[in-house]
């Protein structure tokens, strides 16, 4: 028997070549469905895709900051292209109203890309120091979780829902051409540079970024299936007003990345649709070279050969074969013990399962 190829399976897309330019413009007619696109970098796609053509249709919280969004870019645009919509991430029916509202506001009456943007941060309760002498702990407020895990779970099922059914859309193909198939089924997942690493002092947003990248990197596994593309934006701290005080104080002397650059990378991952199963984390712009030694990149001046300015990074180019070396070496051991057993073995555990089925081996 065949063993089974995982990463032809996933079908993803190679690496990104940052040097390739694309074309903003190709999210023109496209419907957009961002949630959190109020405020922060949520806010600046909402512009930028506006502006190249676009409707999008921004559900978020606040009601005063995502109704003035959609005024200023109405009257900005000369088009009825942005409307809010009033939604709470964690309220499962908010949500489903979002969407059923989103494609009746659609001109195509469909979704091309869903964005799960909505997060929160802010001191987390799990570490906060507690009355040890009490007979009991009252019970905790995972508000961060809420939103930035289970609000965006919520969101992936239902884009899983409506994305499918956007008309005259065809499946993700890593064969698009962006320039010939506005219909897309797209959606872009908001990691964090804490979905890759630990971040201090906030064990619930970790948890939760963490999440969201295990999310990704299941879905692209099987998101062909349904015709889907998923990607993920890992951003690192970016100068928003999510980064509170606390945190600029800590961060004092470093750099923080730049909304634009967030944006630059996020209007990439919609705009082209050849883009299937990728992340990008998003830093400060640095000047960089790889070295020759081994390839890793250092920081370089600007005039040294080789060398570029940068803040886009691709974390996960090869992570079937590096980050996930473990796993690999699982399924290369299984794939192994498949074909020792060959067709009988496939025959005896097909017995089995259907006696199982009918409680004979339970």
């Amino acid at each position: 028997m065949a063993s089974w190829d995982g990463q032809a399976a996933i079908r993803q897309s190679p690496p990104i070549d940052l040097s390739i330019s694309y074309d903003a413009a190709w999210v023109r007619d496209k419907t957009i469905v961002i949630t959190g696109g109020a405020s922060g970098f949520g806010a600046a796609f909402v512009r930028h895709w506006a502006r190249d053509g676009a409707t999008v249709i921004v559900g978020d919280i606040s009601i005063e900051k995502g109704d003035a969004l959609a005024r200023e870019l109405q009257k900005e645009t000369g088009k009825p292209n942005v409307h809010f919509v009033h939604c709470d991430v964690t309220d499962w029916q908010s949500q489903v109203n979002f969407f059923k509202e989103a494609v009746r506001l659609s001109p195509h009456g469909g979704i091309d890309t869903v964005v799960a943007n909505a997060g929160i941060a802010g001191p987390d309760i799990v570490q906060i120091p507690r009355d040890l002498s009490v007979a009991e702990p009252a019970k905790p407020n995972f508000k961060i979780m809420d939103v930035n895990c289970t609000g965006v779970l919520y969101t992936t099922h239902l884009a899983y829902y409506w994305l499918p059914r956007n008309p005259n859309s065809v499946p993700c193909s890593l064969q698009a051409d962006p320039t010939k198939t506005p219909r897309d089924r797209h959606l872009l997942l908001l990691g964090s540079i804490a979905s890759l690493a630990p971040i201090a002092a906030q064990p619930q947003y970790g948890a939760a970024k963490h999440a969201v990248l295990g999310l990704f990197r299941s879905l692209r596994c099987t998101s062909h299936a349904q015709g889907v593309r998923v990607n993920i934006l890992c951003p690192y701290f970016i100068d928003t007003p999510i980064v509170t005080t606390g945190a600029r104080f800590i961060l004092a002397g470093g750099a923080m990345g730049k909304v634009e650059d967030v944006v630059d990378a996020g209007t990439r991952f919609v705009a082209d649709s050849r883009i299937l199963g990728r992340g990008l984390v998003i830093g400060p712009k640095v000047t960089v070279k790889q070295r020759d030694e081994d390839g890793q990149w250092e920081l370089a001046s600007k005039d040294s050969p080789g060398s570029c300015e940068t803040a886009l990074w691709e974390p996960c180019v090869d992570d079937w074969e590096e980050v996930d070396a473990f796993d690999r070496n699982v399924v290369k051991i299984l794939n192994a013990v498949q074909a020792a057993r060959g067709w009988t073995g496939w025959a005896v555990d097909i017995v089995k399962a259907v006696g199982y089925a009918f409680g004979l081996g339970r």
